[in-house]
């Protein structure tokens, strides 16, 4: 699309609707009538990505067994990334675009879900720092080699992720024993109900504004850690 060409190249700000209806062949009225505000052009332009990532993080968070969490949100987060490399590299290459509401929101209620999904129960700080090392590595390679196929650099990353995620020495006691189950089943089809009613999400926000964090919100509440996350962006 144009308007991505543009962004990407330009910039979101020093982009106008003008230059875009030109690049496009119409008038401005004409693209107005199509979207209100360059605002909506930039919803329009990361919604399919947005979409698809948080989708593949609920999915991920389905599968229960914590290891299998974390390499269906790594593998899954990859694959949206490729499947949208444009529109990664125009908000790569305009970062002004990460602080776009609502495009902020979304992303930060992501990237916290892959986080949290990568590192998993035991949230020690050096888990919870390497899960952060390992998520933020997952897309500058999308962008950066755009001339590698696919299934190649995908293969690459993921060997990234396996070698910052291995153990360094001897597996303490307390992380070599299997985690305890968590509450009831996981997933848009596992026992937990996929939005929360009105006193549900009150009692999150207050959680959260309390120090809660979003495990231990979503285990008392009965939810998924992912409908806890976009309950907090609204």
């Amino acid at each position: 699309m144009a308007a991505r060409a543009l962004f990407a190249e330009r910039g979101y700000r020093a982009t106008s609707m003008q230059a875009i209806a030109d690049q496009v062949g119409i008038t401005k009225a004409a693209l107005y009538y199509h979207f209100a505000s360059k605002d909506e052009l930039l919803r329009h332009l990361t919604l399919p990505l947005l979409d698809e990532l948080e989708g593949a993080l609920g999915d991920a968070e389905a599968a229960g067994d914590p290891e299998a969490v974390r390499w269906r949100a790594i593998e899954g987060y990859v694959d949206v990334y490729l499947r949208h490399r444009e529109t990664l590299l125009m908000l790569v290459r305009d970062m002004t675009l990460l602080v776009q509401a609502p495009v902020a929101d979304r992303f930060r209620a992501a990237i916290a879900l892959a986080n949290d999904l990568v590192c998993g129960p035991r949230r020690s700080l050096e888990g919870r720092v390497r899960a952060a090392q390992v998520v933020a590595g997952l897309g500058d390679p999308v962008v950066l080699f755009l001339d590698v196929p696919p299934e190649r650099i995908k293969s690459l990353i993921l060997d990234g992720a396996r070698a910052l995620l291995k153990p360094s020495g001897p597996v303490p006691a307390a992380t070599a024993e299997s985690p305890r189950p968590r509450g009831r089943p996981r997933g848009r089809n596992g026992g937990r109900p996929p939005a929360l009613t009105e006193p549900q999400a009150r009692q999150a926000r207050q959680m959260y504004a309390a120090g809660r964090p979003v495990p231990e919100i979503a285990e008392e509440i009965g939810v998924s850690r992912a409908t806890v996350y976009r309950c907090l962006k609204t």
